[in-house]
């Protein structure tokens, strides 16, 4: 085990429970660390359900393309923890060497009290984005936003707040509203609020909040809109209607992660100008969102001329836009759709898989070996016949991946082939195929 991994092991023995909602211990921490929180550049600071870290994705490739540097804080990882931290002084994921200081400081100043591994590693991010220079910091929500650790920003630059949908019941409450109310707690006073797509139930809780606090808002379809309109994205604000490239994202739910992000850069006074903005919507990657894997270990344990596609969305609303994607491709060239799927024992999987109802022929439970609350693949596929699909367990990726190649071979088809659920998995098929993030 390298010295990083012993560190993180060691943090998080911290905390009882991995998750622990409340803002004490975090404050407590940074201000034995000299309060880094205070020493940044300005910070977008960006919540929601589904979408952030897409949102996070393309104003990254916006604001390089100007010439900015961006320190960038992101989670889960894929397959490094290292992932989450990304320094704009070189660009560059965090160094072994950097994030061991980092963390190693921030174990000492916490010394020995209660913390959860969340809150003491987001502590470290927020250390090394003060002392390294850059120009913008992009700090992204880990769980909730009003309790969430890194709600210890006290003026952001923009913030802003995705689509909102039900996940995280057992923190966030069981209904939209309450979650909604819980993503606008990082809302501030003389900060624009940027507000994404929202369901009817979600919206009007964001709305009271600006309005409480007083505070400009650039609500999505109201103040700023993008549609796809031959092959091109349109965005539209009260400054007009821009013509650029369709981000280098999968899936039409990008339009509208592009426009969110556009609109947070204008608003923070961060737009890189249309020529920029057309270099960068042309480069961006975001591994793990409907990536397509066309090379590897996993391509070699599937049916020869299988299309593959690797999603770690893990909610109903996300299932939709997923979905939707893959009847897409279906009306395009039908081939028939193979789930393979693991997913957290906190998620809503009957939700997740009802959208593939009559598009998927077959789903593969599999574990997720990354993760202590993978749900039992015996469970999973039961879930997953809940909601109208068939399914069958099995104990490992290889053996998921050899069914679907023996059913291919039976019925002389190339299949689709989606790999899903959970974020987690998404790690372990990058790792597997030796593809880490960059």
């Amino acid at each position: 085990m390298d010295q990083v991994s012993e560190i993180l092991d060691r943090l998080l023995s911290l905390h009882p429970s991995e998750i622990d909602l409340t803002l004490e211990r975090m404050e407590r921490l940074l201000l034995a660390l000299g309060s880094p929180e205070k020493s940044l550049p300005p910070v977008i600071h960006i919540a929601g359900t589904n979408g952030k870290g897409s949102v996070t994705a393309i104003m990254r490739a916006l604001l390089e393309a100007g010439g900015k540097r961006c320190h960038v804080y992101t989670s889960p990882h894929l397959v490094k923890f290292n992932e989450r931290i990304r320094l704009g002084t070189d660009g560059q994921i965090v160094s072994d060497e950097k994030l061991k200081d980092a963390l190693l400081r921030c174990e000492t100043a916490n010394a020995g009290e209660e913390i959860t591994f969340f809150e003491v590693t987001t502590a470290a991010a927020l250390l090394l984005f003060s002392e390294n220079p850059a120009d913008v910091v992009l700090l992204e929500v880990g769980l909730g936003g009003r309790l969430d650790a890194t709600n210890v920003i006290e003026n952001p630059a923009a913030c802003v707040i995705t689509p909102v949908s039900m996940d995280h019941q057992d923190y966030l409450g069981p209904t939209l509203a309450g979650i909604a109310l819980e993503k606008a707690g990082i809302l501030k006073p003389a900060c624009p609020a940027v507000i994404g797509p929202q369901q009817d139930e979600a919206l009007p809780i964001m709305e009271m909040a600006v309005a409480r606090l007083r505070i400009p808002l650039k609500l999505y379809g109201q103040d700023y809109m993008a549609y796809a309109d031959q092959g091109r994205l349109a965005f539209q604000d009260e400054d007009g209607l821009f013509d650029l490239p369709l981000p280098n994202l999968v899936g039409a739910h990008q339009v509208s992660n592009a426009a969110m992000a556009i609109a947070a850069l204008k608003a923070a006074g961060f737009w890189p100008g249309e020529e920029a903005a057309a270099k960068a919507l042309r480069s961006i990657e975001w591994p793990g969102r409907l990536q397509s894997l066309t090379s590897g270990r996993v391509l070699d344990l599937l049916p020869e001329g299988a299309e593959v596609w690797l999603d770690g969305g893990h909610n109903p609303d996300a299932a939709v836009s997923i979905s939707a994607f893959m009847g897409d491709r279906e009306e395009q060239s039908p081939k028939p759709l193979y789930l393979v799927s693991g997913m957290l024992n906190t998620k809503d999987p009957v939700g997740y898989f009802r959208p593939y109802e009559g598009l998927a022929r077959h789903v593969a439970t599999v574990p997720i070996r990354s993760s202590s609350n993978g749900v039992d693949p015996l469970l999973l596929a039961d879930h997953a016949r809940t909601a109208g699909l068939e399914a069958t367990p099995f104990p490992s990726l290889d053996d998921a991946f050899a069914d679907i190649r023996s059913c291919a071979e039976r019925d002389g088809e190339s299949p689709r082939v989606l790999i899903c659920g959970s974020l987690y998995l998404a790690g372990d098929i990058l790792k597997m195929n030796d593809m880490p993030p960059r």
